[in-house]
């Protein structure tokens, strides 16, 4: 890459923001961004992680543009007229880049609020989270998925688009959880669409921390008496 020209969009950065995002959903970034791409996120979290992409890309051209003019500046080059003018370009640039950056992370802001509230505020909708089996599962009818009735045998079966195997029994199970539905308006035998529903989707991206654990006891000494209740006051 020529040293002056624009910075590729390229991968991932880390920003300052990312730990935060990671506290509100219970999944790293990567995580989410995978996600992302397969469809399975509601329009928040899709709308936090689209923007969250903006802020990466900017952070990279910071990145590059800082290496740049430390490199300029680095005694590598003859200092003369051009290379002076090659920092001021440069300084010039990392400033565009970096209000760039500053306005992206604003959007993300805008974006990662919402959900923090409704993190804070929803109550929690499921005693346990949901499987891995299950996890498996809603990714995969995520993907596109339908459910068949066999002409001859009668035999009800789900076709997903990764090819994972869900039994109809799981299917009846996760619709009655109220995670997937079913569309009925198909006929059967020709295939009926199966689609994820918002709590299907956010049992997805739901924060599921472990429950801090409770300190064991300190073991008692060998001959030692039980140690008394502590009493009330």
């Amino acid at each position: 890459m020529p040293p002056d020209s624009a910075p590729a969009a390229a991968r991932r950065a880390v920003s300052q923001l990312d730990l935060r995002i990671e506290a509100v959903t219970g999944h790293s970034v990567d995580t989410l961004w995978a996600h992302r791409d397969r469809g399975v996120l509601d329009a928040p979290h899709a709308e936090l992680v689209d923007r969250h992409r903006e802020l990466a890309r900017a952070e990279t051209g910071v990145t590059f543009y800082c290496t740049l003019l430390h490199r300029l500046s680095s005694g590598e080059f003859p200092v003369d007229a051009a290379l002076l003018e090659r920092i001021d370009r440069t300084v010039d640039q990392l400033e565009e880049a970096a209000t760039a950056r500053d306005a992206a992370a604003r959007r993300v802001l805008a974006a990662l609020e919402p959900i923090e509230v409704a993190a804070r505020s929803a109550p929690i909708s499921r005693e346990q989270p949901i499987t891995t089996a299950d996890q498996a599962a809603l990714l995969a009818i995520a993907g596109g998925a339908k459910l068949y009735e066999h002409l001859l045998t009668g035999r009800l079966s789900v076709t997903t688009g990764s090819g994972t195997r869900i039994s109809y029994a799981k299917l009846q199970r996760l619709e009655s959880d109220g995670l997937v539905a079913v569309d009925t308006c198909h006929p059967v035998h020709a295939g009926q669409p199966i689609s994820l529903t918002d709590a299907g989707r956010a049992a997805l991206v739901e924060n599921r921390r472990p429950k801090p654990a409770e300190a064991p006891l300190p073991a008692a000494r060998p001959g030692a008496w039980p140690s008394a209740p502590a009493q009330r006051r």
